[in-house]
């Protein structure tokens, strides 16, 4: 029998089977594609951003298309963290679904809450903290921009919660390397980079703006070379692993991203587009890495020069 590659990578203590995860806020809560694919074949899954009750977001509209990528202002709507465990979690921990929860709040003392709620559920494999989301009136982008406060959730979070924690760049910080470093001082086991960025759009013919919030969240392939250039900074700037996102539709996309530094990736708007994206990323992952003889983990930071 022939064996595959090895797909296998490491998240700081986290092992994942492949390195090809799905991005918050744009896969569901995973059960939503069952008609599509496994999703337990992925190297993992992040939620829909969680917090202590639900959300109903932001009012339409709420997403609109861009040239190169799409803006989105959807406002972090969820079904809210305590129906999560009750009705989403054991479907996905039967199925063997690696789960990475992540979570919203507008306070230190909401992460908190939050962090230690979710850390009494078996079948979570890690923590994200989306302390950078840009279409949200309180928290979000408040967090993400200052070290400080990124690291005073960071901090915070890991006193209460035995989780491995990620924590979400924002590419609006005034210099990401040292929010990086500040989060990785105050126990971070990763970085997720990068967050969608700030952008408008306007209707010429009504002359008012496209999304229902004015402003939305830039993602799709136009983010690729910010995120890709991010990753890159982030991992000369810190040991701890990085996480890469923005713009992943194809297996060449993810491999820059690798070469670049991050140990894993996320694939997000690309699956609006293609359900099956995340699945072709890591088919074509698969097939690189065979096709060269080498194992995933051997193209990480690999970039020459």
């Amino acid at each position: 029998m022939i064996s595959g590659p090895d797909l296998t990578v490491d998240v700081g203590r986290l092992t994942l089977h492949n390195p090809v995860l799905t991005a918050s806020g744009t896969f569901g809560y995973g059960l939503e594609y069952d008609d599509f694919f496994d999703v337990a074949t992925l190297g993992g899954i992040c939620t829909k951003g969680l917090s202590l009750e639900p959300r109903a977001g932001n009012p339409p509209d709420r997403i609109c298309e861009t040239a190169a990528g799409m803006l989105n202002a959807i406002g972090l709507a969820n079904v809210g963290v305590e129906a999560f465990c009750r009705d989403k979690l054991p479907t996905l921990r039967a199925r063997g679904v690696t789960v990475v929860a992540n979570i919203f709040a507008t306070s230190v003392e909401e992460f908190v809450e939050l962090a230690r709620r979710v850390d009494r559920e078996p079948g979570i494999a890690a923590l994200e903290l989306n302390v950078s989301c840009p279409n949200v009136a309180k928290g979000g982008l408040q967090f993400g921009v200052d070290p400080v406060a990124a690291a005073r959730v960071t901090a915070a979070c890991r006193e209460v919660t035995r989780l491995p924690i990620w924590v979400k760049m924002s590419p609006e910080a005034g210099d990401v390397r040292a929010v990086g470093r500040a989060c990785e001082e105050a126990g971070a086991d990763a970085l997720s980079a990068i967050n969608t960025i700030r952008g408008l759009a306007i209707d010429v013919e009504t002359w008012r703006p496209r999304l229902g919030n004015k402003t939305g969240g830039l993602s799709g392939p136009a983010l690729k070379p910010i995120a890709l250039r991010i990753v890159w900074e982030l991992a000369h700037a810190v040991k701890i692993p990085i996480i890469g996102i923005g713009g992943i539709a194809t297996a060449d996309d993810a491999i820059e991203f690798l070469l670049a530094g991050a140990s894993a990736v996320q694939v997000g708007t690309a699956s609006f587009a293609d359900p099956l994206a995340s699945k072709r990323v890591l088919d074509g992952v698969a097939a690189y890495c065979a096709r060269r003889g080498i194992a995933a983990r051997d193209l990480v930071g690999r970039m020459i020069g």
